[in-house]
């Protein structure tokens, strides 16, 4: 009693071409032939059949077969390492759930980094676009920083800032800059590094500065950016004033950022 190519492929759940590829690759020996040329297979094809399969559906790479049907320590091996490849896709496949779940169920922006949730997802789109020029350069932590920004209610000049026209007068740029000053004092309190933007980056200074650049010239209008330079300003004449007064913070310290030709260097998402 022996079987066609054909009715193995159909005993075995799987087709003629995978049979035939079997062969071709050495995992399944060639079947004596009838007299009339057809291949005659029997129950030890099989089984050998099954066993590929059941190895495939596993995850085991063809050119592993061999080694893992040998039943040695170095089947252990690649099947421990085949278990921690797997275990390693399913944490990636629920961290992608559990994204889904924050766009179907909280409304989060398909448009903001991951793990923003819905806090940021009523920004204006030119701040959601700053938000994920930024994740390509700045640290985990310090995403988590700006992230925590928009975790508590934004207050009036925050929003203010986030719609400001570009053609807002002076008086208001001045203002919104003093407002905002106080807020980036806060957070140079709380988390010194972003006083640095190096610090806060995982890539080269000179790239990270070219991101946050052209990020800022392109999604801030006018208005925005000039609230930004009256902000440094007053930052940069606070330093000056602590130390002149003689407090150990002259200009030449840590905190000197006098050179420094970047307004945001204050910590890119301070305005939030």
């Amino acid at each position: 009693m022996t079987w066609s190519t054909r009715q193995l492929a159909e005993l075995a759940g799987t087709t003629l071409k995978t049979v035939r590829h079997y062969h071709k690759l050495g995992l399944l020996e060639e079947p004596e032939r009838a007299p009339s040329g057809y291949k005659r297979y029997d129950v030890q094809h099989l089984v050998r059949l099954m066993g590929i399969r059941r190895l495939t559906d596993l995850g085991v790479p063809l050119s592993d077969i061999p080694t893992v049907a040998a039943a040695g320590a170095r089947s252990t091996e690649i099947l421990r390492a085949l278990d921690a490849e797997l275990a390693a896709n399913i944490e990636r496949q629920q961290h992608m759930r559990r994204q889904l779940a924050a766009i179907l169920q909280d409304g989060a922006s398909l448009d903001l980094p991951a793990d923003f949730g819905a806090a940021a997802a009523t920004l204006p789109r030119a701040q959601q676009d700053l938000l994920v020029a930024y994740s390509s350069v700045l640290t985990p932590t310090a995403m988590s920083v700006i992230r925590d920004q928009y975790t508590h209610p934004r207050d009036e000049v925050a929003e203010e800032f986030e719609h400001l026209a570009a053609d807002a007068p002076e008086d208001v740029r001045r203002r919104l800059a003093a407002h905002l000053a106080a807020e980036v004092r806060a957070q140079w309190a709380d988390h010194s590094f972003i006083t640095d933007l190096d610090a806060a980056s995982r890539r080269n200074g000179k790239l990270t500065r070219s991101v946050v650049t052209q990020a800022l010239i392109t999604f801030y209008n006018e208005a925005q950016l000039d609230v930004l330079r009256h902000l440094h300003a007053l930052l940069e004449q606070e330093e000056a004033d602590r130390g002149a007064d003689g407090d150990g913070r002259d200009g030449k310290g840590e905190q000197d950022h006098s050179g420094d030709p970047d307004p945001h260097r204050v910590t890119p998402g301070a305005t939030g």
